[in-house]
């Protein structure tokens, strides 16, 4: 049915593709299944030049990974946000030594969902199976028209449209196409090799329909607790950056507590605002205490780094900073 459509994407993508990525170059499905985890919600430009190759360099395989402390885990994760992707390849690693090729095994594998069992299967195991990243949604819904599908009727209709003689190269290139010519702002529809089947050329900006989406903003105090030149950090427990270590958040801070400043994240849901304190201890209140040397070793957050910037950034403008007990207790 789609057969010089599929001929149109494999001259396409032999042309144009983007070939030398290395997990397209490898048969080893640990190593294509960690791209496919690092590049949910990462950019590819930033996974491969800062932590894919690194990754497998300290964990060569699942066996590797899945005996390495979570600790190690998320540090070499450090950086590339939505640390819950770190935590389910480890507890993956650690319940098997090699991936199952069936679809529905890999779905029961912590973090492993629909999208990314069907290209483990497409890409590891060159089943003639399609994917559905975000890339390859727009152009589906622009070829049938679609403004506001359901996932099931995509899923049909990228049953229905998949090489099953070459499902490797096929949902490369879809992803491919998607990121390099059907835009989501100004699609290069004039040399779409799916001009062929596209019923939305036309009007290609009408399908999906765009949601309007709200970032709310959050506010957090956060109170260093500073005790000979060392900072307080505690693991996380909660659902949110569990594992990493990171500082105290307060609803007040001490009364003590001297303001240095703010720094903002942005999150994919919100926007983070954190107005950090300082409060110098004259003995150990807390727990775990680390120099910047030793905080540049464990794993903490993008915010918590920037934070540790903050507090370096004022340590050495403030010149008045003496860490001696007279001058730090300011409590009456």
């Amino acid at each position: 049915m789609y057969t010089q459509t599929h001929q149109n994407i494999q001259n396409w993508y032999r042309q144009y593709g983007r070939l030398d990525l290395p997990w397209r170059n490898t048969d080893e499905a640990y190593y294509i299944y960690l791209s496919e985890v690092m590049l949910q919600q990462t950019q590819v430009k930033t996974v491969l030049e800062r932590y894919y190759i690194p990754f497998i360099e300290r964990f060569p395989t699942l066996k590797h990974l899945g005996e390495a402390p979570l600790d190690d885990v998320l540090k070499m994760w450090e950086g590339l946000g939505y640390y819950n992707r770190a935590k389910n390849l480890h507890k993956t690693a650690t319940l098997v030594d090699q991936l199952p090729t069936n679809i529905d095994e890999l779905i029961k594998l912590p973090g492993i969902g629909k999208n990314t069992a069907h290209a483990v299967a497409a890409f590891a195991f060159h089943q003639p199976v399609p994917i559905m990243e975000a890339n390859v949604k727009r152009i589906l819904c622009r070829l049938q028209k679609l403004r506001t599908p359901k996932d099931k009727e995509l899923w049909d209709i990228a049953y229905i449209l998949v090489d099953k003689l070459n499902p490797f190269d096929y949902n490369q290139a879809m992803m491919d196409i998607g990121a390099t010519i059907c835009l989501p702002k100004n699609p290069k529809c004039e040399i779409c090799p799916l001009d062929d089947i596209c019923e939305g050329k036309e009007e290609p900006l009408l399908y999906p329909t765009k949601k309007i989406r709200v970032v709310p903003t959050r506010v957090q105090n956060i109170l260093l607790h500073v005790y000979d030149d060392k900072l307080s950090l505690t693991q996380r427990e909660g659902k949110f950056l569990h594992g990493l270590w990171g500082f105290e958040s307060v609803e007040i801070p001490h009364c003590a507590a001297e303001y240095i400043g703010e720094v903002t994240h942005a999150y994919t849901h919100f926007k983070l605002i954190c107005k950090v304190y300082l409060y110098y201890e004259t003995s150990p209140e807390q727990i775990d205490y680390f120099s910047e040397a030793e905080i540049q070793k464990i794993a903490i957050s993008k915010v918590d780094e920037k934070i540790v910037n903050l507090y370096s950034n004022f340590l050495k403008y403030d010149y008045s900073y003496e860490p001696t007990a007279e001058v730090v207790t300011v409590t009456t």
